[in-house]
């Protein structure tokens, strides 16, 4: 197989590192990349939107795996998918959707592959409902370090060691994955606007389990009374007799629209405290106070910014950090203390939202647990952000939560520990099953996984 060696970065676009990037378009050629990936061995890619550095493997290979993008067979009586790995949500839900059928977990973005979605372990916006997306795989394929191919099915080790793994245990090939029935290929929508990050947590609390959906975005630069206000979002499927009648006789359909793309070359100190700032004001003032049953596209609902091609540009070429943290349920004051931290530290960051997350998953490094989760993007130029988010990783870990590993760059080995309890039972694994270290990742260097 021919190999180019090529700078490798994540979405967020630090902290590049050089590898050997090899196309496998068989499992032939799979099993070869990995009984041949060198002393420095290699770690799988799919569509390369893991914001941080756990697709990157510097001095070593990185198996792009979109080359495997067969659907096998899909199930419409039972709502099953076989597929490989390489195969892309957006792939999916174009297939699917005609069908009557949805993916079970979809992130902010549908260029994820099904390989990727069960690495990372990802969730959405229903995770209060759902779950994180590998409760929805029965089976998968795994090419192990050996050269091996095993099935792996649920409630297993080696499943639940994968699911959240991030690729450190072997390359996906295949799956199963269960899917949501859906009537049309539009969501009924209910938003309002919260006054504060009290007012916010007590909506959710209040009516979360109404929906499928929910999701806040939260102004992090906020002052006073008004810290932690927030645009909340929920919804579902909207079922056929939502429809205009002229429209109930016309299958679903995925038909996402595009803008242009953000240019190649953007400085930085585009997004600066100010022009955040006025972004933040005009985006809650032009939310409706409230809402209820607006039909809106599936794009434009699960993944508004897949309509700006290369939208990850316009944090200019410093590129920027996405932190993602979650604290448990009874852990609300650590929250906020949080957020009031973010606040102070005047964090420009327009792409800030809270969630709801509902039982843990079973994968030994899957990210979600019950409790509150924070997601937010911040320019990396911005002065002192290492040292300011290495304490808020500290008072993370202090009030019991974790970081989600599919979107760090840089968090600090020894919180890890108390992060995941069962990181020792992952390494141990590890070990076993690969006592070479063929699976490996600037990630798993970095965090000694």
């Amino acid at each position: 197989m021919p190999a180019d060696t090529v700078s490798v970065t994540g979405w967020g676009r630090t902290a590049p590192s050089t590898a050997r990037l090899i196309r496998p378009r068989t499992y032939e050629e799979a099993v070869a990349a990995v009984r041949d990936c060198g002393v420095r061995g290699g770690i799988p890619r799919g569509l390369g939107r893991a914001y941080g550095d756990a697709a990157q493997n510097a001095g070593g290979a990185v198996w792009d795996m979109t080359g495997l993008d067969r659907i096998h067979v899909v199930d419409a009586a039972a709502g099953t998918v076989l597929c490989d790995a390489g195969v892309s949500l957006h792939r999916l839900m174009e297939v699917l959707l005609p069908l009557g059928w949805f993916v079970p977990v979809t992130p902010g973005t549908r260029y994820v592959t099904v390989g990727g979605a069960i690495g990372a372990d990802i969730h959405g916006k229903n995770h209060h409902v759902s779950g994180s997306f590998a409760r929805h795989v029965p089976s998968f394929e795994l090419l192990t370090a050996d050269g091996t191919i095993r099935t792996v099915g649920q409630g297993t080790p080696l499943f639940d060691a994968t699911a959240g793994g991030m690729g450190l245990t072997g390359v996906i090939l295949t799956a199963t994955v269960r899917l949501q029935r859906v009537e049309t290929s539009l969501m009924s929508v209910d938003t309002e606007r919260a006054a504060d990050l009290d007012d916010l947590m007590a909506r959710l609390t209040a009516a979360d389990h109404r929906y499928r959906y929910s999701v806040a975005w939260i102004d992090l630069l906020a002052r006073g009374a008004a810290t932690g206000r927030a645009v909340l979002t929920r919804g579902d499927h909207a079922p056929l007799d939502a429809l205009p009648a002229r429209s109930r006789t016309a299958p679903p359909a995925f038909r996402p629209s595009r803008l242009p793309p953000a240019p190649a070359f953007l400085p930085n100190g585009l997004l600066t405290r100010t022009t955040v700032g006025l972004f933040n004001e005009l985006w809650y003032r032009r939310a409706p106070r409230a809402r209820t049953g607006e039909l809106q596209r599936l794009s434009a609902f699960f993944h508004p910014l897949d309509g700006v091609p290369h939208w990850n540009r316009v944090y200019g070429r410093s590129g920027f950090v996405q932190y993602q943290f979650v604290v448990g349920y009874g852990q609300e004051d650590a929250l906020r203390r949080i957020v009031g931290r973010i606040r102070a530290h005047r964090c420009p960051s327009f792409l800030a939202v809270l969630k709801r997350f509902g039982e843990a998953d079973p994968g030994w490094l899957s990210f979600p647990r019950p409790g509150w989760t924070l997601a937010l993007d911040i320019p990396a130029a911005l002065p002192g952000l290492g040292a300011f988010l290495d304490e808020l990783d500290e008072e993370v870990a202090a009030a019991g939560g974790r970081v989600y590993l599919a979107k760090d760059s840089r968090l600090r080995p020894d919180l890890l520990t108390a992060m995941y309890p069962r990181l020792a039972d992952f390494r141990a694994l590890r070990a076993e099953l690969d006592p070479r270290g063929v699976l490996t990742s600037d990630l798993s260097r970095r965090l000694n996984l």
